[in-house]
Protein backbone atom coordinates (compact mmCIF):
# COMPACT_ATOMS: atom_id res chain seq x y z
CA UNK A 1 0.00 0.00 0.00
CA UNK A 2 1.15 3.56 -0.69
CA UNK A 3 -0.28 5.47 2.09
CA UNK A 4 1.71 3.65 4.96
CA UNK A 5 2.42 6.99 6.74
CA UNK A 6 -0.95 8.09 6.71
CA UNK A 7 -2.17 4.59 8.29
CA UNK A 8 0.71 5.49 11.00
CA UNK A 9 -0.41 8.57 11.97
CA UNK A 10 -3.77 7.38 12.10
CA UNK A 11 -5.80 6.58 15.59
CA UNK A 12 -6.37 3.25 14.64
CA UNK A 13 -2.56 2.46 14.25
CA UNK A 14 -2.09 4.49 17.03
CA UNK A 15 1.39 3.45 18.73
CA UNK A 16 2.45 0.46 15.48
CA UNK A 17 5.69 1.14 13.78
CA UNK A 18 5.14 1.22 10.05
CA UNK A 19 7.15 -1.44 9.54
CA UNK A 20 4.84 -3.40 11.32
CA UNK A 21 1.79 -1.85 9.31
CA UNK A 22 2.66 -3.59 5.98
CA UNK A 23 2.75 -7.34 7.55
CA UNK A 24 -0.39 -6.52 9.82
CA UNK A 25 -2.42 -5.27 6.81
CA UNK A 26 -1.90 -8.86 5.18
CA UNK A 27 -3.00 -10.78 8.01
CA UNK A 28 -6.60 -8.39 8.43
CA UNK A 29 -6.93 -8.96 4.45
CA UNK A 30 -6.59 -5.50 3.68
CA UNK A 31 -8.05 -4.07 0.45
CA UNK A 32 -7.62 -0.49 -0.51
CA UNK A 33 -10.66 1.00 -2.93
CA UNK A 34 -11.18 3.90 -4.19
CA UNK A 35 -14.62 5.47 -4.51
CA UNK A 36 -14.98 9.19 -7.12
CA UNK A 37 -16.90 11.86 -5.54
CA UNK A 38 -20.72 10.71 -5.16
CA UNK A 39 -20.06 7.24 -5.18
CA UNK A 40 -21.95 4.84 -2.69
CA UNK A 41 -19.15 3.09 -0.61
CA UNK A 42 -21.65 1.16 1.03
CA UNK A 43 -25.86 1.21 0.82
CA UNK A 44 -28.43 2.13 3.40
CA UNK A 45 -29.57 -1.90 4.87
CA UNK A 46 -26.28 -3.33 3.03
CA UNK A 47 -25.14 -6.10 5.25
CA UNK A 48 -20.80 -5.11 5.78
CA UNK A 49 -18.11 -7.21 7.16
CA UNK A 50 -15.29 -4.98 6.84
CA UNK A 51 -13.70 -2.57 9.22
CA UNK A 52 -12.92 0.45 6.84
CA UNK A 53 -10.73 3.45 7.27
CA UNK A 54 -10.97 6.46 5.12
CA UNK A 55 -7.49 7.35 3.80
CA UNK A 56 -7.63 9.93 1.90
CA UNK A 57 -11.12 12.32 1.15
CA UNK A 58 -14.55 13.03 2.74
CA UNK A 59 -17.48 10.79 3.05
CA UNK A 60 -21.01 11.39 4.84
CA UNK A 61 -22.52 8.46 7.04
CA UNK A 62 -26.10 8.59 6.15
CA UNK A 63 -29.58 6.46 6.51
CA UNK A 64 -32.22 6.68 3.61
CA UNK A 65 -36.07 5.87 3.98
CA UNK A 66 -38.06 4.48 1.57
CA UNK A 67 -39.46 7.48 -0.01
CA UNK A 68 -35.36 8.80 -0.21
CA UNK A 69 -35.33 11.00 2.52
CA UNK A 70 -31.92 11.19 3.80
CA UNK A 71 -30.86 12.01 7.59
CA UNK A 72 -26.99 13.04 7.55
CA UNK A 73 -25.05 11.16 10.62
CA UNK A 74 -21.63 12.11 10.68
CA UNK A 75 -19.06 13.51 8.56
CA UNK A 76 -16.01 11.30 8.10
CA UNK A 77 -12.49 13.17 7.26
CA UNK A 78 -9.20 11.00 6.74
CA UNK A 79 -7.85 8.17 9.38
CA UNK A 80 -11.66 8.06 10.74
CA UNK A 81 -13.25 4.25 10.80
CA UNK A 82 -16.51 3.41 9.66
CA UNK A 83 -17.65 -0.62 10.55
CA UNK A 84 -21.78 0.18 9.98
CA UNK A 85 -23.25 -2.97 11.18
CA UNK A 86 -21.43 -2.50 14.44
CA UNK A 87 -21.76 1.18 14.79
CA UNK A 88 -24.33 2.00 12.84
CA UNK A 89 -26.77 -0.14 11.60
CA UNK A 90 -29.14 -0.01 8.60
CA UNK A 91 -27.13 3.10 7.95
CA UNK A 92 -24.48 3.81 4.49
CA UNK A 93 -21.32 5.47 3.65
CA UNK A 94 -21.36 8.01 0.56
CA UNK A 95 -18.15 9.76 -0.82
CA UNK A 96 -18.52 13.83 -1.06
CA UNK A 97 -15.07 13.83 -2.78
CA UNK A 98 -12.87 11.15 -4.22
CA UNK A 99 -12.03 8.80 -1.37
CA UNK A 100 -9.64 5.78 -0.35
CA UNK A 101 -10.62 3.05 2.09
CA UNK A 102 -9.27 0.20 3.12
CA UNK A 103 -11.38 -2.47 4.44
CA UNK A 104 -10.48 -4.91 6.39
CA UNK A 105 -11.84 -8.18 7.38
CA UNK A 106 -13.64 -7.23 10.76
CA UNK A 107 -13.59 -11.18 11.78
CA UNK A 108 -9.73 -11.06 11.44
CA UNK A 109 -9.61 -7.41 13.28
CA UNK A 110 -12.07 -8.73 16.67
CA UNK A 111 -10.20 -12.41 16.62
CA UNK A 112 -7.40 -13.13 18.60
CA UNK A 113 -4.36 -13.47 16.27
CA UNK A 114 -2.33 -16.93 15.79
CA UNK A 115 0.56 -15.53 15.36
CA UNK A 116 0.35 -13.95 18.73
CA UNK A 117 0.95 -10.24 17.13
CA UNK A 118 1.69 -7.77 20.01
CA UNK A 119 0.40 -5.30 17.20
CA UNK A 120 -2.93 -6.77 17.32
CA UNK A 121 -3.90 -6.07 20.60
CA UNK A 122 -2.95 -2.28 20.37
CA UNK A 123 -4.96 -2.24 16.89
CA UNK A 124 -7.97 -3.83 19.32
CA UNK A 125 -7.46 -1.34 22.05
CA UNK A 126 -7.25 1.67 19.43
CA UNK A 127 -10.64 0.39 17.73
CA UNK A 128 -12.38 0.45 20.96
CA UNK A 129 -11.37 3.72 21.91
CA UNK A 130 -12.54 4.74 18.69
CA UNK A 131 -15.45 3.40 19.13
CA UNK A 132 -16.50 4.62 22.80
CA UNK A 133 -15.92 8.07 20.80
CA UNK A 134 -18.30 7.25 18.22
CA UNK A 135 -21.06 6.40 20.76
CA UNK A 136 -19.99 9.71 22.42
CA UNK A 137 -20.91 11.81 18.73
CA UNK A 138 -23.91 9.75 18.31
CA UNK A 139 -25.21 10.49 21.83
CA UNK A 140 -24.46 14.13 21.01
CA UNK A 141 -26.45 14.10 18.17
CA UNK A 142 -29.55 12.82 20.48
CA UNK A 143 -29.38 16.01 22.16
CA UNK A 144 -29.29 17.76 18.83
CA UNK A 145 -32.61 16.04 18.10
CA UNK A 146 -34.12 16.07 21.76
CA UNK A 147 -34.27 20.24 21.17
CA UNK A 148 -38.12 20.79 20.06
CA UNK A 149 -37.59 24.00 17.47
CA UNK A 150 -35.00 24.47 14.61
CA UNK A 151 -33.46 27.48 16.33
CA UNK A 152 -32.39 25.18 19.44
CA UNK A 153 -31.15 22.85 17.37
CA UNK A 154 -28.44 25.25 15.86
CA UNK A 155 -27.79 26.90 18.74
CA UNK A 156 -26.60 23.35 20.63
CA UNK A 157 -25.05 22.52 17.25
CA UNK A 158 -23.10 25.56 16.89
CA UNK A 159 -22.26 25.98 20.46
CA UNK A 160 -20.69 22.76 20.59
CA UNK A 161 -18.43 23.70 17.14
CA UNK A 162 -17.65 26.84 18.90
CA UNK A 163 -16.56 25.09 22.19
CA UNK A 164 -14.77 22.15 19.76
CA UNK A 165 -12.90 24.65 18.07
CA UNK A 166 -11.53 26.87 20.83
CA UNK A 167 -13.14 29.86 19.47
CA UNK A 168 -16.36 31.96 18.20
CA UNK A 169 -15.37 31.44 14.88
CA UNK A 170 -14.78 27.98 13.20
CA UNK A 171 -16.18 26.37 9.69
CA UNK A 172 -18.29 23.41 9.78
CA UNK A 173 -17.54 20.19 7.92
CA UNK A 174 -21.51 20.40 6.07
CA UNK A 175 -22.70 22.97 3.81
CA UNK A 176 -26.56 24.31 4.27
CA UNK A 177 -28.22 20.89 2.58
CA UNK A 178 -26.36 18.81 4.57
CA UNK A 179 -26.56 20.81 8.19
CA UNK A 180 -30.33 20.41 7.54
CA UNK A 181 -29.97 16.92 6.99
CA UNK A 182 -27.87 16.24 10.18
CA UNK A 183 -30.28 18.41 12.15
CA UNK A 184 -33.55 16.79 10.46
CA UNK A 185 -34.89 19.99 9.75
CA UNK A 186 -36.06 21.58 6.54
CA UNK A 187 -33.45 23.45 4.87
CA UNK A 188 -36.03 26.43 4.03
CA UNK A 189 -36.63 26.37 7.55
CA UNK A 190 -33.24 26.28 8.45
CA UNK A 191 -31.46 29.08 6.34
CA UNK A 192 -34.94 31.20 7.03
CA UNK A 193 -33.82 30.91 10.93
CA UNK A 194 -30.46 31.77 10.19
CA UNK A 195 -31.37 35.29 8.78
CA UNK A 196 -33.32 35.80 12.04
CA UNK A 197 -30.30 35.26 13.83
CA UNK A 198 -28.05 37.39 12.09
CA UNK A 199 -30.75 39.96 11.99
CA UNK A 200 -31.24 39.87 15.45
CA UNK A 201 -26.98 40.02 16.03
CA UNK A 202 -26.73 36.38 17.73
CA UNK A 203 -24.18 35.29 14.70
CA UNK A 204 -22.57 36.07 11.58
CA UNK A 205 -22.19 33.31 8.54
CA UNK A 206 -21.66 32.82 5.20
CA UNK A 207 -22.15 29.51 3.70
CA UNK A 208 -20.19 26.86 6.24
CA UNK A 209 -18.46 29.47 8.11
CA UNK A 210 -20.14 30.97 11.40
CA UNK A 211 -18.95 33.78 14.12
CA UNK A 212 -21.26 33.53 17.47
CA UNK A 213 -21.40 37.33 19.39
Amino acid sequence: MDDLKILENSRLFAGIRVDEIQPMLSCLQAVERKYPRGAYIFHTGEEVRALALLVRGTAHIQKEDFWGNRSLLASLAAGDIFAEAYAMPGSGAVAVESCTVLLMDVERVLSRCTNSCAFHARLTENLFALLAEKNRILARKVDYLAQRTTRQRLLVYLSEQAQRAGSAEFTIPFNRQQLADFLSVERSAMSAELSRMQAEGLLETERSWFHLK
